[in-house]
Order: C-alpha cells, then sequence, then structure tokens
C-alpha cells in the first residue's frame, strides 16, 4: 500500500503541479501528517520534490523532471479498457483516436496483461441509453465540442420550456446522460445546463473566453442535478395502493419509489397501504396516477382526485357501452350513398 501511495502522490504532483498537504491528503484519502511523510520518503529516494511555505505555498516537483513510471496493476489496465466507450468517441469525433489510444495502450502494457486486458472488451459492454430509446444523431455536438475544448463562445438557437431564443454562451462542459448530451454553458456569471436535441442552429464564435479555475464539471452536475431533482416536485399526493400498485409505484423515478416505501402505513384489512409521494403537478400526476389502474385510490390532493374521476368517468362512457363499440365496428366504410 505504501508503494501504490507513493506512486499515486508522485502522479498528482507531475500531472497537476503544485498542490498543498491537505489538498494531497484529500485526494490520497489519508491524514496530512501522512503526506508529509510520504513527501520525505520520496526525496530520501531521489526524486526531485520540493515545498513552499505559505498561503499559496505547496509541494511540487522540479522543474522539467518527469517519472517514466506508469504505475498500472492489471486491475487498472483493465478499468481503463473498460472505460472506453466506443460509442460517444465515435460521436465526439474521436473514434480514430480512442481506437489508436486501445492500440498504443496494449502495446504498452507487459505481455502476460494485453490478453487479460483485452478481454475486457468480450467480457463487459456499457450501453448508456435507456430502454425503448435511441440515442440518434446529434446534429452539434461536435461543433459544440470543439468550443468547450478550444474555450470559444457559441451562439445558438435554443427551445426552452417557454420559447425559442438566441442565446450566447460560453461552453465550461459536456456531459453525457442517459444517452443525452447536455452543455453546461456560462452567461454571465451563472453556468446553466442546455440540452443539445433542443439546438436549433449554433454557430462557433471566434471570441475566446477564459474558463474559470475553479469550477469542477463533475460537481457542478451533481449539485444541478440534486437540485432539479429536487425542484421538479412541487407538492404531494396521499393514495391508498394494493401490493400490486405499490410494486408499479416502485416502476416510477426513485424519489417517488423512496417516498413510497418510507411513508407506507401498515396494511389495511384489505392490504392496503396509504402512502404519501411527490408529484410535479396536477395534470402531470393525474397522467402518473392512471398507469396504475385499479391498484390505487388517489384520496388527496381533492383537485388531483377529482381529474381521477373525470378521467374514470370518461373511460367507463368510452369502454362502458357495448352498443357503442358495436355500432361502430359494424358501420360499413366507405358509407353506402
Amino acid at each position: 500500500m505504501l508503494a501504490s501511495r507513493l506512486l499515486s502522490l508522485l502522479m498528482l504532483l507531475q500531472s497537476r503541479g503544485r498542490m498543498s498537504a491537505p489538498a494531497l491528503a484529500r485526494q490520497l484519502e489519508v491524514s496530512v501528517r501522512t503526506v508529509y511523510r510520504d513527501i520525505d520518503s520520496l526525496s530520501a529516494a531521489g526524486v526531485p520534490v520540493y515545498g513552499d511555505a505559505g498561503r499559496n505555498g505547496g509541494y511540487q516537483l522540479r522543474d522539467g523532471w518527469r517519472t517514466q513510471l506508469t504505475g498500472l496493476t492489471p486491475g487498472e489496465a483493465r478499468a481503463l479498457f473498460l472505460a472506453g466507450l466506443p460509442g460517444p468517441a465515435k460521436a465526439l469525433g474521436m473514434g480514430e483516436a480512442a481506437a489508436s489510444a486501445h492500440l498504443k495502450l496494449v502495446a504498452a502494457l507487459p505481455g502476460d496483461w494485453q490478453a487479460d486486458a483485452q478481454r475486457v472488451g468480450s467480457c463487459f459492454h456499457l450501453d448508456p441509453v435507456d430502454w425503448f430509446r435511441d440515442a440518434g444523431p446529434v446534429d452539434h455536438l461536435r461543433v459544440v465540442a470543439h468550443a468547450v475544448w478550444n474555450e470559444q463562445r457559441l451562439r445558438m438557437r435554443y427551445e426552452s420550456w417557454t420559447e425559442v431564443a438566441e442565446r450566447e454562451i460560453e461552453p465550461l462542459g459536456l456531459v453525457l446522460k442517459a444517452g443525452a448530451w447536455y452543455v453546461v454553458g456560462r452567461r454571465g456569471r451563472v453556468a446553466r445546463t442546455y440540452k443539445l436535441d433542443n439546438m436549433h442552429e449554433v454557430q462557433l464564435l471566434a471570441q475566446r473566453f477564459k474558463r474559470p479555475r475553479a469550477f469542477d464539471l463533475a460537481t457542478y452536475w451533481a449539485e444541478a442535478t440534486q437540485r432539479f431533482e429536487a425542484g421538479v416536485y412541487r407538492d404531494f399526493a396521499t393514495l391508498r395502493a394494493s401490493a400490486a400498485g405499490m410494486k408499479r409505484l416502485h416502476a416510477f423515478s426513485p424519489v417517488v419509489a423512496q417516498a413510497a416505501q418510507r411513508t407506507a402505513a401498515a396494511p389495511d384489512a384489505e392490504g392496503w397501504v396509504t402512502v404519501t409521494v411527490p408529484i410535479e403537478s396536477i395534470e402531470h400526476a393525474a397522467r402518473e396516477m392512471l398507469k396504475l389502474g385499479a391498484d390505487a385510490e388517489v384520496l388527496e390532493p381533492a383537485e388531483l382526485r377529482s381529474r381521477m374521476t373525470q378521467a374514470a368517468r370518461a373511460m367507463l362512457v368510452l369502454y362502458g357501452s357495448p352498443n357503442r363499440r358495436q355500432s361502430s365496428v359494424s358501420r360499413p366504410w366507405p358509407p353506402t350513398p
């Protein structure tokens, strides 16, 4: 473990430059005292690492010095092959580069690891697209990716929930989520998320921008996702559900499924349970609750129960009259004059 940690510390300094002891400790998941001991061990081994005191100080390697060690373990080599997604790489215009990197990585591995690492592709496959969905072509992906990489501003005609408008953004990063591409773009000082499928036109501008040093794409995405999921649900509904209804509720979003499980009361005499789940709106909830059929009864709010009553009556009119169905089926077509 010590050798692996020392190599990880060395790679951090080589790839990121100067880092403080607390920052290294966080990355390595050890104490600051352990970092100090590891730095002493590297120095004793002849690695030219030195530190600067003060608020902006930290440890760094001597300029121009690099190690030739890769430090890859067999497990890490397999993980690298697993992480390579040919679909997204091809969509970004990097399919050939990814294939070339794959060959170079294989060639760089020890002989007895090569076959083992390449087996990953035959044993595991990653499919980021959800069921019954087609990833489809993303017309503007390569232009947006170019803008992200080269820190160039973009002008686009974008369709939001309310309007189609022209906007200029500073693209900070691309995210592939459940088969859909999103770009995180900054307007002014505020970073927002834009779905590439909603872009009607995209124009690469000559203007450059400076990417904020403190911006971390993974952190932003995690926080934005939590805010979105929390903001979507604006009210609650109480309903009774049978065992089958509870099972269907668990096929809803994880937020709804967890709430149903958490709030489920003891079963009544009929084996039904009362639960409280979050809802987006009355209209959306009415459509979702219809999926539960006769295995759930909405109790509150009254407006949602009224919507469900109206839907049930409309369906009864549609399906409840055999004469209506018979007359429509038996009517000749085309009608005789």
